[in-house]
């Protein structure tokens, strides 16, 4: 049953489930020199995958204003980018209340899936509703990607788990500032991951070696609009900034040599390809003997909603 707590001009909805698609990045040109966090961001390209972040939101009126936050499957100590969400919707309802937050993550974190801006997505979306804040969704999507921005775990996520699909970000920024366009696919997505990469730490130290070669590649992707190409990009991307391990490499190889491209996901140490459900047996098949995670999924072609 669904309780309405009338309160001032918000319509209080006593609880609310969102959720918000990984998403793996191939390549991207990072725009960080605006000072509006709206307007930093990346062009580049990727793809939403099924899996991501489901977020359970549960209000109850308090004292002050006050919040507990739990993560179910794939956990992750760190949860500042919750805390900045939370901490911009306390600043619009003004009245106090606790905040029980569950976040069921179903991608791991630190692995290039996303994870961080899924669950700034999510949050926002169900904490908009629960909270009968009636804001737009591109304003939801601006509060989720300027956590990002805040706690520096990413820099074009939100803008593609906001829409889904398999995009081309051609403008950066937030959702109702940055844009792109979508390419349409039926392929699957298969993806190994071998070991966690900080996107903290890789912003810091790379940003330089990325742009030339990102903002090139955008252009490419336009024209050609092929996913196989997209592949080879993501390649090409990441043996320039020197993010492939040896373990990669021999993923990479062992693909290649059955006849399948494959990407690297920025950032982590993470190997994916896509290829036509016919093909994905195989392709389990030849990544299962490396003893690694690895995830069979679908492009998510819907993006963050409101479950």
């Amino acid at each position: 049953m669904i309780i309405f707590i009338f309160s001032g001009k918000f319509k209080l909805n006593m609880q609310a489930v969102a959720f918000a698609p990984g998403h793996i990045t191939g390549f991207f040109k990072a725009e960080v020199g605006p000072k509006d966090p709206e307007h930093k961001g990346s062009i580049g390209a990727g793809f939403c995958i099924k899996e991501g972040v489901t977020t359970k939101v549960k209000i109850t009126s308090s004292d002050r204003p006050e919040f507990k936050i739990t993560v179910s499957g794939y956990k992750s100590d760190n949860t500042q980018v919750s805390e900045f969400v939370v901490r911009e919707f306390f600043k619009i309802v003004k009245e106090n209340y606790f905040l029980d937050i569950e976040h069921k993550t179903t991608i791991p974190v630190g692995y290039g899936l996303g994870s961080s801006g899924a669950v700034a997505l999510s949050l926002a979306f169900a904490l908009n509703k629960a909270l009968g804040t009636n804001l737009s969704r591109t304003k939801i999507g601006q509060i989720a990607h300027n956590a990002e921005i805040h706690c520096k775990t990413g820099l074009g996520t939100v803008l593609s788990s906001y829409h889904g699909g398999f995009e081309i970000r051609t403008k950066h920024g937030a959702p109702g500032i940055g844009s792109l366009q979508k390419i349409h696919t039926d392929y699957s997505a298969i993806v190994i991951c071998f070991s966690p990469i900080s996107t903290k730490q890789f912003i810091k130290s790379e940003l330089s070696k990325i742009n030339g070669l990102g903002g090139k590649m955008v252009t490419r992707l336009l024209e050609s609009r092929d996913q196989m190409e997209f592949l080879d990009m993501s390649l090409e991307f990441a043996k320039y900034v020197h993010v492939i391990t040896p373990k990669m490499q021999q993923v990479i190889d062992d693909l290649a040599h059955h006849g399948f491209k494959s990407g690297v996901a920025m950032f982590g140490e993470t190997i994916f390809t896509l290829v036509p459900k016919s093909k994905e047996s195989q392709v389990v098949r030849i990544l299962e003997k490396y003893n690694a995670m690895v995830i069979k999924t679908e492009i998510d072609k819907s993006g963050a909603r409101v479950s």
